[in-house]
């Protein structure tokens, strides 16, 4: 590290040591090797990187109120604006969003919700601007194969994280409000640590100075809020339900050992509106998603944590949800008021035959019939917390149904068993033994070859 870089470091005691030469050669190429930095300058150099409405915010921290406003910003403001929102303090956070918006930083008094939703709007298409400029390998698994970031989408997923911070009945948000907010929403959290540490590691056309060699400052700044997206590799013009805002937002509320990787399995405008063939792509595919959009444009689905199975038993855990993604952002967790997760049952006589999620039978918070076409929520759902029908009427039509696999696939017996002599045609071809199933035919050779290698 040079001798400038050390100099600048010594005014700021907030850096780490690995902080030091990444803040330091930032700072030194917006200020033009100078020990300030002009208004102009930054935005000159920052202002492509962000949504225009986080410039004005970050001026604001930066360089004070309008009124009180400085011309000049030196290496301390600046790096405490890195450290407080990348690695900050539920508080230190508050105190710049607070400063953002005109405010004093240690300021008790309310804030207009309307003001707090604009600034988690403005981080939010920051992120999604970063991601696309960035264009890291989870982004463009996605965008090569025809997934886009739709403005729409933002400001609903915005609206999604800041709904909850003001008290209902009222438009002002109290200082406690806020905080409390703040400290149970982790996905706003990781998306303003990636905003900023994109802005401090963005070098532009602008050469390093030789006494602040490149790599000793550049990190990876590639969000771990987007999965990688799998399966696809043959389906060069997917029909998306879905942008990559929605996905992240779905992505970001799965258990987080599910949230590397999503593997498609099913969509019905690829392999047509065929409940057995549905069936058979989703079985024994471990913890998925569904996606369902209804006639009316609605879209909606749920998170479903265990395997598929014929069964007349319901399944899954406490971390099922279920969520809506349009006309608004929302997710409903379980209440683990009951344990009617995950139902899936065929041909039967007195029994359900459909795939249902939360409720109880007739009663589905999800529910998508046998007979494929058809499909219901209802209007409460007891499973799901804050649930609200998720269709646009109780019975709808479907017109699209997506399904995708969330982290690796599980082993199966049939894997072990796949270059086994003794291994049934139909063993492990879970689409044939679904139709199979659904017209009542029993699998004999599955009883003799039990019988035979007891």
């Amino acid at each position: 590290m040079g001798n400038s870089s050390t100099k600048l470091a010594e005014k700021c005691s907030l850096l780490t040591k690995d902080e030091v030469p990444l803040v330091a050669s930032s700072f030194k190429l917006v200020s033009k090797n100078s020990d300030r930095i002009k208004e102009d300058d930054l935005m000159k150099f920052w202002g492509s990187q962000m949504d225009p409405r986080l410039a004005q915010y970050i001026t604001n921290f930066l360089f004070g109120s309008l009124g009180s406003r400085s011309s000049v910003v030196e290496f301390q403001k600046f790096a405490e604006l890195y450290v407080y929102c990348v690695r900050g303090s539920v508080d230190e956070r508050i105190s710049v969003l607070l400063t953002c918006l005109g405010h004093s930083g240690s300021d008790t008094a309310d804030i207009a919700y309307p003001l707090i939703k604009e600034y988690v709007e403005a981080v939010v298409s920051s992120y999604m601007r970063a991601l696309r400029l960035e264009c890291g390998s989870r982004f463009k698994s996605w965008e090569s194969k025809g997934f886009r970031i739709i403005k729409e989408c933002i400001q609903k997923l915005a609206d999604s994280l800041v709904f909850d911070v003001v008290q209902p009945g009222t438009q002002k948000v109290t200082r406690t409000d806020a905080e409390r907010w703040l400290q149970s929403n982790p996905t706003f959290i990781k998306m303003l640590e990636h905003v900023f540490s994109h802005l401090y590691n963005y070098r532009s056309t602008t050469k390093i100075p030789q006494e602040e060699p490149q790599q000793t400052v550049r990190k990876s700044t590639e969000s771990m809020l987007l999965p990688f997206c799998e399966g696809l590799e043959y389906v060069p013009d997917f029909p998306a339900t879905t942008d990559i805002t929605q996905i992240l937002y779905i992505n970001s509320n799965l258990p987080t050992q599910h949230q590397d990787k999503w593997r498609f399995l099913f969509s019905s405008q690829i392999h047509g509106e065929s409940f057995s063939t549905l069936l058979g792509r989703i079985m024994d595919q471990g913890p998925s998603v569904i996606i369902v959009e209804d006639t009316n444009g609605y879209v909606f689905g749920g998170f479903a944590p265990a395997s598929w199975c014929l069964s007349a038993n319901f399944t899954g855990d406490t971390s099922t949800f279920l969520f809506t993604l349009r006309p608004k952002m929302r997710c409903f967790e379980s209440t683990t008021y009951n344990d009617h997760y995950q139902y899936l049952n065929l041909h039967q006589q007195t029994m359900p035959n459909g795939l249902g999620m939360g409720g109880q039978h007739n009663y589905w918070g999800l529910w998508l019939d046998s007979e494929y076409g058809e499909g219901e929520c209802s209007e409460s759902c007891t499973t799901f917390k804050g649930y609200s029908l998720m269709s646009a009427n109780k019975k709808f039509k479907i017109r699209n149904v997506e399904v995708w696999a969330v982290g690796e696939k599980p082993k199966t017996e049939s894997d072990d068993e796949e270059k086994s002599p003794s291994r049934s045609v139909l063993q492990g071809n879970t689409e044939t033994k679904a139709i199979l199933e659904m017209v009542g035919k029993r699998q004999y050779s599955e009883g003799i070859r039990d019988e035979m290698f007891e």
